[in-house]
């Protein structure tokens, strides 16, 4: 069973670039939200590029770019994405700040990806809130804005109205994860896939991230072994049988996994769990016991423990918030 949304309208997004970017921040949130509308059953976004400075703007790649809107092209965004910031973290002009005030007074939902996060920190939209940025930068932005909580952990933030990133690739986990939020793991996965990324590194909101498996035909025998896992997660695996399965004793498995995976075998296949349990809960109505015993937890109440203390919710709770999040986008 597959899912297909039918928005009542596009949600508008509104990307922010700026003179002496690196083209590589602004394509990241144009690939995740403006690449699907091709596809008939993907959510739709309507994607605006606002130029922030006069154009046309020149970029470090060597070229430049005209964009078709400026700083007007915020006014009715329902999400504004900072996507990077100069590398000298200067201050950002008055109308740019003045652009992201008025958008988050009215509602829209805030996103600095990187180096994005010094303008909404400027603007005081991170002001008693916790926020991510490059590692390289994470101090600066403490020590410059001492009323933002700057977590260096993370790869991304969400703190409710505002969601920030750290450093790069880090920006494409945050808008995939953002897809997610508006559109579903199935989603966010099929778009994953299509660029040839993996939504399954850990950032914010434990509740929504997805952790599939990266997809890749290089790993040989031991990606193998875990594609077999992931569509078999309702059986019982053992580290023994897939070491064997893999030709590898238990010692060098254990360690090729973790350096692979950056986790142990056992805290990824709960994530896979996880993750296969909250798509069965968003796409199907498949009772609670069902959705555990194809998830792999046995019981209703071994998937319940489990959400709770990974999640923080209920596997109920999530379905129905899940639910009303898209009764929001998609309307009644």
């Amino acid at each position: 069973m597959t899912t297909s949304l039918a928005f009542a309208a596009p949600l508008t997004v509104a990307v922010i670039a700026f003179d002496g970017m690196t083209p590589f921040h602004l394509s990241v949130p144009c690939l995740v939200f403006g690449a699907q509308t091709d596809e008939a059953d993907l959510p739709p976004f309507h994607v605006r590029v606002c130029a922030a400075d006069p154009t046309p703007l020149r970029t470090a790649a060597g070229f430049g770019i005209t964009p078709e809107f400026g700083l007007e092209g915020l006014d009715g965004a329902d999400i504004v994405i900072m996507p990077a910031w100069h590398d000298d973290c200067r201050d950002a002009a008055a109308p740019l700040v003045a652009a992201l005030q008025a958008a988050s007074r009215r509602g829209a939902r805030m996103v600095g990806l990187c180096l994005g996060a010094f303008p909404l920190a400027q603007a005081g939209l991170l002001d008693g809130k916790s926020a991510a940025t490059h590692w390289g930068m994470a101090d600066r932005l403490a020590a410059r804005y001492p009323k933002v909580r700057v977590d260096r952990e993370v790869l991304y933030v969400d703190d409710g109205a505002v969601l920030t990133s750290a450093g790069v690739a880090a920006g494409l986990d945050c808008c995939l994860y953002l897809l997610r939020q508006l559109a579903g793991a199935e989603v966010a996965n099929r778009v994953a896939r299509r660029l040839l990324v993996a939504p399954h590194r850990q950032g914010g909101q434990a509740q929504f991230i997805e952790r599939p498996l990266p997809v890749s035909g290089s790993e040989g025998r031991f990606a193998d072994v875990l594609a077999s896992v992931t569509a078999s997660l309702g059986q019982a695996h053992s580290i023994d049988a897939l070491a064997e399965q893999a030709a590898m004793s238990r010692r060098n498995f254990t360690r090729h996994f973790r350096q692979a995976m950056g986790t142990s075998f056992k805290q990824w296949l709960l994530n896979q769990r996880l993750a296969h349990a909250q798509g069965l809960l968003e796409k199907s109505a498949a009772s609670i016991d069902i959705v555990a015993q194809e998830a792999g937890f046995g019981t209703a109440l071994s998937l319940r423990q489990h959400f709770r203390a990974n999640l923080q919710t209920s596997p109920s709770a999530y379905r129905k918030l899940f639910r009303q999040q898209l009764g929001q986008v998609v309307g009644p």
